[in-house]
């Protein structure tokens, strides 16, 4: 019986993940993030699946939580500066990253208490607080993986 329950408790918790919408994950941005933070997800994903499409190297350069780590062609790079990434984006990002990241469906992001992440984890989006008294954030890259 205790399987069978444990059993349904998973079937049930990861069946509405496959099929979740946009309010599903703005309700788990609001849940983990409070309104505020996830009311201002929506312009940070805008811009940055915008910025993906476009090629505009500097607005992603700009939204970067340096440093950050790149995991790319084997290795794992440490990005310290936004002319780090603009300089070696070719290099950093395959173009399947970019195209998967550019056409990212909101009700597709994984939102955990650690960030967002987009194109199945490919990139994530933390808030990350301005100073110790945390009376700002911003949602900044931590990690680009591809």
């Amino acid at each position: 019986m205790r399987i069978f329950a444990a059993a349904l408790t998973l079937i049930l918790t990861v069946s509405p993940a496959l099929a979740q919408t946009d309010d599903d994950v703005f309700a788990a941005l609001e849940g983990v993030y409070g309104i505020e933070e996830a009311g201002n997800f929506d312009a940070y994903f805008t811009a940055l699946t915008a910025a993906f499409a476009e090629d505009d190297r500097e607005t992603v350069a700009a939204m970067g939580g340096y440093p950050f780590e790149v995991a790319a062609n084997g290795e794992l790079y440490d990005i310290l500066a936004p002319e780090d990434l603009i300089a070696n984006f070719d290099a950093l990002l395959l173009p399947e990253t970019i195209e998967a990241i550019a056409g990212q469906d909101y009700a597709d992001l994984i939102v955990t208490d650690e960030g967002v992440g987009f194109a199945n984890g490919a990139l994530w989006l933390a808030n990350v607080c301005a100073d110790e008294a945390c009376a700002s954030s911003d949602w900044l890259i931590t990690r680009i993986t591809n």
